[in-house]
């Protein structure tokens, strides 16, 4: 029906058709596929949640007396300093070290200093130099913003599961986990996933999204870089091809001085420790009807395993399947328990994400872009195990 260049075409002369993927499905119930179809160029999705396997590359810029930086803190977190002189990469997931008190120390790591280099705020830094000829300077302190710094960039390994687990807990203490507090005797279950907003439930095979996808990054511009870690496109899917668990991932990747605090926020869990709040949103090309039917999925009709994490493995028992229309309603049924259950991610800045693209898109600032390449879709997921258990248990 349409090529990317005819859409972009119509977004530069303003004339472009946009929905939300909320408001595309509502129009489907309306008017059925085909119409939908044929009234859209592009719909957009979005979701707003934790995505730990995040970080920021950041160059400094040389020193006078010039130094090979071998172990960095920004802000009292310690950032990965092993290839350039003044390269460095600091994890959404790196706890602080800074001698501020013990709660302090565990609740702020470097979602929180990313959070504060791309609002403008001021961070502290401190280096140990490798001392040789061309780089004789052996310590460096001081105070860099997001304006005093060359390069400062997000690369995630592993952002936009397509689709994850129900955490649960069945056994007698609380359990702190990457999904927060998880009550005993199935107190409460928490879902990540926004569900049928979420961008990869709504392109389940991949077809619009590929390398060098351009999307919306925590309020910037940003790009599909290559398959995210973990990439698990191989997971049973259901018939309307959607999985029924985690499965496919993305590494993004874009320009942190273009983001906005609001998109990207340092946070912390319980006993568990900081990671990051980030915006994400992936336009698709209405290129034909199959578009708009995969979009058209509703929550009723996606699944996600219920999981109970009191148990110690990385197998760990499932209470079987539920929807994610019954995850939104508040409550589920567990062994003939009522449990209520709330969401992880932020449904309501999700949709903001989504709405704000459109924006975008409307107004002729958000192009489309080609894929240069797919995303690979026959990985599969391999365990480390360790060979010298046996070794072990003798």
């Amino acid at each position: 029906m349409r090529t990317i260049s005819e859409i972009n075409e119509k977004i530069l002369q303003k004339r472009v058709v946009v929905r939300t993927v909320e408001e595309l499905k509502a129009l489907v119930a309306e008017v059925g596929v085909t119409q939908a179809a044929k009234e859209i160029d592009v719909i957009t999705t979005g979701t707003f949640e934790p995505m730990e396997s995040s970080g920021a590359i950041i160059n400094l810029g040389h020193t006078d007396p010039p130094i090979k930086i071998r172990r960095c803190w920004l802000d009292g977190v310690l950032a990965y300093s092993g290839f350039g002189a003044v390269d460095l990469y600091i994890g959404a997931t790196q706890v602080s070290e800074a001698l501020e008190g013990e709660e302090a120390r565990e609740n702020k790591g470097g979602g929180h200093v990313i959070e504060n280099l791309i609002a403008g705020k001021p961070v502290h830094l401190r280096a140990l130099g490798q001392v040789t000829d061309c780089y004789p300077r052996s310590s460096f302190e001081t105070t860099i913003t997001r304006d005093t710094i060359n390069q400062f960039y997000l690369y995630n390994p592993r952002n936009l599961y397509q689709n994850f687990i129900v955490g649960v807990n069945g056994g007698d203490r609380t359990l702190f986990t990457y999904l927060g507090p998880l009550q005993p005797r199935l107190g409460n279950a928490v879902y990540s996933n926004p569900g049928a907003i979420s961008p990869l439930l709504n392109d389940p095979d991949l077809q619009l999204i590929g390398i060098g996808t351009r999307i919306f990054l925590g309020g910037g511009i940003g790009y599909v870089a290559w398959e995210g870690t973990q990439h698990f496109p191989l997971q049973k899917r259901l018939p309307n091809h959607t999985p029924i668990g985690p499965a496919a991932t993305l590494a993004l990747i874009g320009d942190a001085k273009q983001m906005q605090p609001r998109w990207v926020r340092g946070c912390y869990f319980k006993n568990y420790g900081p990671s990051l709040m980030l915006g994400v949103g992936v336009p698709l090309p209405v290129l034909c009807e199959d578009v708009v039917a995969k979009c058209a999925v509703q929550d009723q009709e996606i699944v996600a395993p219920i999981i109970d994490f009191s148990i110690p493995r990385r197998v760990r028992p499932t209470f079987g399947l539920v929807s994610y229309a019954q995850l939104k309603s508040g409550r589920i049924t567990i062994n003939g328990k009522s449990v209520r259950v709330a969401p992880l991610a932020s449904i309501f800045l999700s949709r903001q994400v989504a709405l704000e693209l459109k924006q975008w898109i409307e107004a002729g600032k958000f192009t489309l872009s080609e894929p240069v390449a797919p995303i690979p879709m026959d990985r599969t997921f391999m365990p480390q195990d360790f060979r010298g258990a046996q070794i072990e248990l003798e």
